[in-house]
């Protein structure tokens, strides 16, 4: 049965009716879906989701009242995993790849993640902003409420201080909240190249606490490749962020197996992503540790990689799936969470079910943000979309397509 959330009469109360709700609860089954449902809002918070015929009486005389045309709402996209604050493009990397050039070769002439380096270097939090801020747009147009913003293209301190601080400017000029990870670890850089530990020992011992004081990090990232750090390299980070009760997540297993996914779960990671390479020990090890699989078609797309991540694996041990952009000027270049889902329906066979709830709830948990969002029920935010669709198919079977009626971000 619906539960109302604690009565605030002096909120303001907004009621969408005559709408199908697809509430992606965690005790529903599929997405939780409601025939003629509505949604109550006291305030920036849901105060009831269900059948409408249940929807408690006002508390104010003012309770606004929209009908929603038989309308489907969801909760609010998240987009748990994107590099959206960069300076300038690597249009001519995609060129390269086109030949034949592969990622670990374009990495090692100077391109890849370097490339993306020089430019941002040079660029201002202004400047970063400017450039981000279309990106940032076509997400929201799209019904993205919640996204995270990785630094990892300045590799010294000055600049991961200039990337996120333009992130949390982002979340300052758009209605949207923005969950930062430094991304520290994302690369060597070239005035340190061949001296990985001599970048993670100014890593830890300057770059990390500083930027943690200034209250820029919500959580600590890192790239475990051979042609990035090793499964060493990554835990000392990992011992140091969550020394100052920083969570973590982990670029893993996307190229190689080096045992991310493992490395993850022992630090209860907040997510594993990319997982290509994941093997059955590693998805054993997520479920244990409550880890969330993010899945990020986009890039395996762009790379034209061949070997999917372990679907099947994940749902044997009941690892929660997330799918997001990645979005990125290498490798996932991409600002469509719309697309993303249709990516990991088509490319990895994600159902509709899995692929809305990735979007979701599981790219809520993947921030360590379910308590807030990813789901409509009583005490959430008030994040949700509104959708001119016949089914919730819809939005993972069209391509090119975006369907957005309207978009609530706490209410508004």
């Amino acid at each position: 049965m619906p539960v109302e959330a604690p009565n605030k009469s002096a909120a303001p109360e907004r009621l969408w009716r005559n709408a199908r709700l697809a509430c992606m609860t965690l005790e529903a089954d599929g997405i939780g879906e409601v025939a003629d449902g509505a949604l109550l809002v006291r305030g920036d918070r849901i105060a009831f989701a269900g059948p409408e015929r249940d929807v408690p009486p006002a508390t104010t005389q003012q309770r606004e009242v929209i009908d929603c045309g038989a309308r489907w709402i969801t909760p609010g996209f998240v987009d748990c995993h994107t590099h959206l604050v960069y300076a300038g493009n690597r249009a001519a990397e995609f060129e390269m790849r086109l030949r034949g050039a592969s990622y670990e070769q374009i990495a090692s002439s100077g391109g890849g993640i370097l490339s993306t380096l020089r430019a941002t270097r040079s660029a201002s939090v202004d400047q970063l902003v400017e450039q981000s801020l279309p990106r940032l747009d076509a997400l929201i147009a799209e019904g993205v409420t919640t996204l995270e913003i990785k630094s990892g293209y300045g590799l010294d301190l000055d600049t991961e201080r200039r990337l996120l601080t333009a992130a949390r400017m982002l979340s300052r000029i758009r209605p949207v909240h923005i969950h930062t990870s430094f991304l520290g670890a994302h690369a060597v850089p070239p005035e340190l190249r061949g001296q990985p530990d001599t970048y993670v020992d100014r890593l830890i011992k300057e770059m990390l606490p500083a930027l943690a004081e200034e209250g820029l990090v919500d959580s600590v990232d890192g790239f475990c490749e051979s042609i990035a750090f090793s499964p060493t390299q990554i835990e000392r980070i990992f011992d140091a962020a969550t020394a100052r009760g920083i969570r973590v997540r982990l670029h893993a297993d996307q190229l190689s197996n080096l045992g991310g996914a493992g490395l993850a779960a022992r630090y209860r990671a907040l997510s594993a992503d990319h997982l290509e390479h994941t093997d059955e020990a590693g998805a054993a090890a997520l479920a244990a540790a409550g880890t969330v699989a993010v899945l990020l078609p986009g890039a395996f797309y762009f790379l034209r990689e061949k070997t999917s991540p372990p679907v099947d694996l994940l749902r044997r041990y009941e690892v929660p799936i997330a799918v997001a952009t990645d979005s990125n000027p290498g490798t996932s270049p991409l600002t469509s969470l719309l697309l993303a889902m249709n990516m990991a329906a088509t490319q990895f066979r994600l159902t509709v079910d899995e692929c809305l709830r990735g979007a979701t709830r599981n790219g809520a948990r993947a921030l360590g943000l379910e308590q807030d969002v990813g789901v409509l029920e009583p005490g959430k935010f008030a994040d949700f979309s509104i959708w001119n669709i016949e089914s919730p198919a819809e939005l993972v079977y069209r391509i090119g397509f975006n369907p957005l009626h309207s978009r609530i971000w706490r209410g508004r």
